[in-house]
């Protein structure tokens, strides 16, 4: 199987000839720092460039900022100071650019994913995410009860950005699938209810989803910590899957597995095991293995790989990978 079709076999629970084999997050510039002193080539920066060199698979991210016309990590969260409708008007010139030159650079990897040869995927800011970016985090809590207005309004806008954008990368690129970078969810689970979920979140992915659904592309959500409770939120969106299902927030993937049978799910391998050595990391597969198993779930860490990880112990997790995910 190539790739491309593997992760779709993987994601329709049908059989494949072995699981993919990805990290879906880019590592901690300090992590990266670390690997340069002890054997990562220097000149190796772009994420894509360290997976292959490192023997993952070929997956290849496309994050579409709101706030900066560039793919990189650095303004993924930036944080800022909006607390009106006024603020956010007099900044919503500088917001939503055009990625242009982004969209024109997924033409070769169109190509590549046809052949097989490449996995692409993209990242659309969601509609928790970009309010709290511009507002920051108190700001942003506070406003579903004082500015509802001003959050309806970023919504709106969002909404119709995305929408324009999807229709841009599609007449370039249809990726494989896509993520919605919301982090909705922290230790103890949803930092909004269901009410509000559904007043000020969902009518503007029920706008959004229709067109994901047309061009084929399987939707992931990407929001960290205890995701649980807001699982059946989503799957009634008509979202298809979660990610990273982190560990030590408690996230058990094989409960959400049997409460809900058709879930995609991504990550779960939990990083703070990674520095105790391979009996640790390989009791870690051990526990995900029954998950690997019953299909629509792709194995990695559970989010970026921490800087007391060595790149010798990240080898060892990387042997370990190759080794759960055969078939």
């Amino acid at each position: 199987m190539n790739h491309v079709e593997r992760f779709r076999a993987v994601m329709s629970f049908q059989p494949v000839d072995r699981l993919p084999r990805w990290e879906w997050a880019m590592w901690w510039d300090l992590t990266l720092k670390r690997w340069y002193r002890e054997g990562l080539p220097a000149n190796l920066t772009d994420p894509f460039d360290i997976a292959v060199h490192l023997g993952l698979d070929p997956y290849r991210q496309f994050w579409f900022s709101t706030t900066d016309p560039t793919i990189e990590a650095a303004q993924h969260h930036v944080m800022g100071h909006v607390s009106s409708v006024d603020d956010y008007l007099a900044l919503r010139p500088r917001l939503y650019p055009s990625h242009e030159s982004a969209i024109a650079d997924l033409e070769p990897w169109a190509a590549r994913q046809s052949r097989g040869e490449a996995v692409v995927w993209i990242t659309l800011e969601g509609f928790f995410w970009l309010p709290r970016t511009l507002m920051g985090p108190e700001r942003h809590m506070l406003a579903f009860y004082d500015r509802p207005e001003l959050l309806h309004l970023i919504c709106e806008d969002l909404a119709a950005y995305n929408l324009r954008l999807l229709q841009a990368v599609s007449r370039v690129c249809v990726p494989t699938f896509m993520t919605f970078a919301e982090d909705m969810s922290y230790n103890h689970g949803p930092m909004i209810g269901r009410s509000m979920f559904e007043s000020f979140i969902a009518p503007y992915y029920r706008r959004i989803l229709p067109l994901v659904r047309e061009l084929g592309i399987m939707a992931i959500m990407d929001t960290d910590g205890d995701v649980t409770a807001m699982v059946p939120w989503l799957l009634d969106l008509g979202l298809d899957g979660v990610l990273p299902l982190e560990r030590q927030a408690g996230v058990d993937g094989m409960a959400l597995r049997r409460g809900f049978p058709g879930l995609r799910m991504i990550g779960h391998f939990d990083k703070m095991v990674m520095e105790r050595g391979e009996p640790a990391m390989r009791a870690e597969f051990e526990r995900l293995r029954p998950l690997m198993r019953s299909g629509g779930f792709v194995p990695s860490v559970d989010h970026q790989t921490p800087p007391s990880v060595s790149l010798g112990a990240y080898r060892t997790y990387l042997r370990l990978l190759a080794e759960y995910t055969a078939a």
